[in-house]
């Protein structure tokens, strides 16, 4: 097996051997029978100055494709006849309620009727419309329109360059592979490419910035599993569990066979190589990252029972479920459950703390987080319902745990999907679209508004379901995205640190859009 050679630009020279310095200094070299990856992890951008500050991205990523159309909707006259009268379809309408509509307790649960109407918001750039939010975003409300660190920016999705409706119907217009594929979609919002791709935008902005972090180990992080969307060309994901770091093999004691002495054997196996295969020698590194990791984080980490973070039991034995931080109300039961998804970004504000008070000598880090059930093709009413009320649960509990320690201004987070759903109902749900609407959250966001234009809505032509009365709806009434992929994501990237010629490396396609539209604005510097 031969190594992947890995070339240099020669312009980079100098700020390699600085970086090599740098490495030499903090451990972040693992000696030379170490993979090249892992050696040359933080040089994909040499160049790049070291950061003066702390600054994370956190993706928080809605699996399966959620619907926009019941997510932010455009209230006006026109649009709610329009939505009403597409939506509004047997056997079971998904079609949610104007604005000022009283719940009715004795409606089944999930549905239309016992969410109440619609809640409203006004955007300070309103276009001319009305607007308002699924019925149990209320959290989401309140920081869009009390709090002013919530945007919304419409109608985004995969492009190679600006594409109207008329450019779509013709073959030669180059546009995504693989449309309404959940697998090719999902890639493609992460990594810009389809199912296959091997490293994404939030790992190639790690691969800019990591020579700002002490150690680069700790730029890239998933508190949801494996995601392309952190993978870099040479700095590699790291995962963490619901309670921080993943032990190699030893439990939370630090035993085996309730033996440290054990552990201790277990982890120089792990760590070393016996013979000098590639691929041994690739295990035994990846093994001692992991350990080394760990044992930083051990000691890094604020526990989740801090006040910041959690709630401290009465009894000293921390358990999340139990935890009313990290609860939302069900629609369905009437009754708190426990959020998994406010568990993961629990694990991320405290890592957030970590890196601010330099505890993992990150100062720039990208995290991603999931929630999956978004397929809703059918009991769109009930699943797609609670979703909503456990990402507001989720992302509001994040931005007060944020604002305990004082990282509010430093994490930009946002959401991301597979693609939007179509506007024409199946009969209970919905079927796969391509654009759709989604949250900026953070200190830095300039908030309590909406950026880019909001689609106007049609109605459907009753002869094949086309939306011929609307320039943004294709089939089914599936939304033509007005904003890329590679805007939205520059748009943060330039507040994480990048350069302009850094954007334009890491979103090729972004040189295809005006320069004037390559940042939407939403972000302060």
């Amino acid at each position: 097996m031969s190594r992947q050679h890995v070339p240099f630009d020669p312009a980079m020279n100098a700020a390699r051997r600085e970086f090599l310095r740098h490495a030499a200094t903090t451990g972040l070299l693992a000696g030379t029978a170490a993979p090249l990856a892992i050696n040359l992890a933080a040089m994909g951008n040499a160049a790049a100055q070291a950061a003066g500050d702390y600054r994370a991205l956190v993706c928080l990523f809605l699996f399966g494709g959620n619907d926009a159309f019941n997510t932010v909707l455009a209230t006006d006259a026109a649009s709610l006849q329009a939505y009403t009268a597409t939506r509004n379809q047997a056997p079971d309408s998904i079609a949610l309620l104007a604005p000022g509509t009283p719940v009715d307790a004795g409606a089944p649960a999930g549905s239309p009727a016992r969410l109440g109407g619609v809640l409203p918001i006004v955007p300070a750039n309103a276009q001319g419309r009305s607007f308002a939010l699924h019925p149990l975003l209320g959290e989401l409300r309140t920081m869009f329109e009390t709090d002013r660190r919530l945007a919304i920016v419409s109608n985004v999705g995969p492009l190679l360059r600006p594409t109207t409706k008329a450019q779509f119907a013709s073959s030669q217009h180059p546009r995504p592979a693989s449309l309404f594929s959940h697998n090719d979609q999902q890639n493609t919002w992460m990594a810009l490419a389809p199912e296959g791709a091997t490293t994404g935008w939030g790992g190639r902005m790690g691969d800019a910035m990591v020579a700002a972090n002490g150690r680069a180990v700790f730029t890239s992080v998933s508190a949801a599993g494996n995601a392309v969307w952190l993978a870099g060309r040479n700095v590699q994901q790291y995962q963490v569990g619901p309670n921080g770091a993943i032990r190699a093999g030893a439990d939370a004691n630090g035993r085996v066979y309730n033996s440290t002495t054990v552990a201790s054997a277990l982890q120089r196996i792990i760590g070393s190589s016996r013979g000098t295969h590639v691929l041994e020698a690739d295990l035994a590194a990846i093994g001692q990252r992991s350990i080394d990791a760990e044992t930083t984080l051990r000691t890094a980490l604020r526990a989740p029972s801090d006040a910041a973070f959690g709630t401290a039991p009465p009894t000293g034995n921390y358990n999340a479920n139990n935890d009313p931080k990290l609860q939302y109300l069900n629609p369905l039961t009437g009754s708190n459950a426990f959020n998994p998804l406010a568990q993961q970004l629990q694990v991320v504000a405290r890592m957030v703390d970590a890196g601010m008070t330099g505890a993992t000598g990150a100062r720039r880090q990208v995290f991603f987080v999931s929630l999956g059930g978004f397929d809703t093709h059918d009991l769109q009413n009930r699943n797609h319902g609670r979703l909503m009320a456990q990402m507001a649960q989720a992302m509001r509990y994040f931005d007060t745990a944020l604002g305990a320690i004082g990282a509010r201004n430093n994490v930009t987070t946002f959401t991301a999907s597979d693609f939007g759903r179509t506007f024409t109902s199946n009969g209970d749900g919905t079927d796969h679209g391509w654009g759709a609407h989604h949250f900026v959250m953070g200190g830095a966001v300039r908030g309590r508004d909406l950026y880019g234009r909001f689609p106007t809505l049609g109605t459907k032509n009753a002869n094949n379901n086309n939306f011929d009365s609307s320039p943004d709806q294709l089939g089914n009434g599936a939304l033509l995205p007005e904003t890329s992929v590679d805007q939205f994501a520059a748009t943060m990237g330039r507040w994480f640190g990048l350069t302009d010629s850094q954007l334009l490396e890491i979103f090729p396609a972004l040189a295809q859009f005006d320069a004037g539209r390559r940042n939407l604005g939403f972000m302060n510097a």
